[in-house]
């Protein structure tokens, strides 16, 4: 995939990023969108076998349950198609947690520990082993490692004159990120996103930026958000050149 694109990071953590791409189009803003959704690859528990479920709840809705529990995913070592059995053994009078099923591979284990499966009363028990397989959200929902993925232009803004003495200035609401009349992106939680707030008592232009677009993307921790955000570029710079040699052969 050819093209000249600059990248901003303008907030991250492991989970979590807000960045502006400039030199996109639309389209090719929600390819990437639609990519960190369905293109790469995590776990997810597919197939359950119960040893006992003595619980107020039906087989199915656990196995509901435990599809949504994200699980670490070491992309390098693993292929699509591959499985790591997964187990679960509990007493009750106890909540079953994410954290207590085991895994086969120390590389594939719970993200999280506190997902509650289900509460167990006095002689109820939950026991089962399960299948968890590599796949993509194009193939389950449950397989989508991007939980939030969302994009908008980029704006700016443009301050005027001062508005008169006694007119009263309206609210001017925005959300994700801004860029200044000095060029700087800046967060509009900053200014809890009323944009009258940074400049009170001026007059102000909101004009999209042609091309540049606010990105923030969330995962639900199979892999950390820079993992997201690559494996994506590489899926859909692969498929845009799929398209160019199936064209030019």
């Amino acid at each position: 995939m050819s093209g000249e694109f600059d990248v901003q990071i303008i907030e991250r953590d492991d989970r979590q990023a807000r960045f502006v791409v400039r030199g996109l189009t639309p389209a090719l803003a929600n390819g990437f969108r639609r990519a960190m959704i369905a293109d790469v690859p995590t776990f997810a528990i597919d197939s359950v076998r119960f040893t006992e479920n003595s619980s107020v709840m039906f087989d199915e809705m656990i196995g509901l349950r435990l599809g949504l529990v994200p699980l670490t995913t070491p992309l390098d070592e693993f292929e699509i198609g591959d499985t790591v059995t997964v187990a679960l053994d509990v007493e009750g009078p106890a909540t079953a947690y994410s954290g207590d099923i085991e895994s086969s591979d120390e590389l594939v284990q719970p993200a999280d520990e506190n997902i509650p499966i289900v509460e167990l009363k006095e002689g109820h028990s939950l026991e089962f082993e399960a299948d968890a397989v590599l796949d993509t959200g194009k193939e389950h929902a449950k397989q989508q490692g991007g939980v939030a993925v969302g994009f908008r232009h980029l704006q700016s803004v443009t301050v005027g004159d001062d508005i008169g003495e006694f007119d009263e200035q309206e609210p001017e609401i925005l959300r994700g990120a801004i860029e200044t009349d000095e060029g700087e992106v800046v967060l509009t939680k900053e200014f809890d996103h009323d944009l009258t707030n940074k400049y009170p008592g001026t007059e102000l232009t909101v004009e999209d930026v042609p091309g540049a677009y606010v990105f923030h993307v969330e995962t639900d921790g199979s892999f950390d958000v820079a993992e997201l955000v690559l494996r994506a570029a590489e899926s859909l710079g692969d498929r845009a050149d799929e398209l160019h040699d199936a064209v030019t052969a």
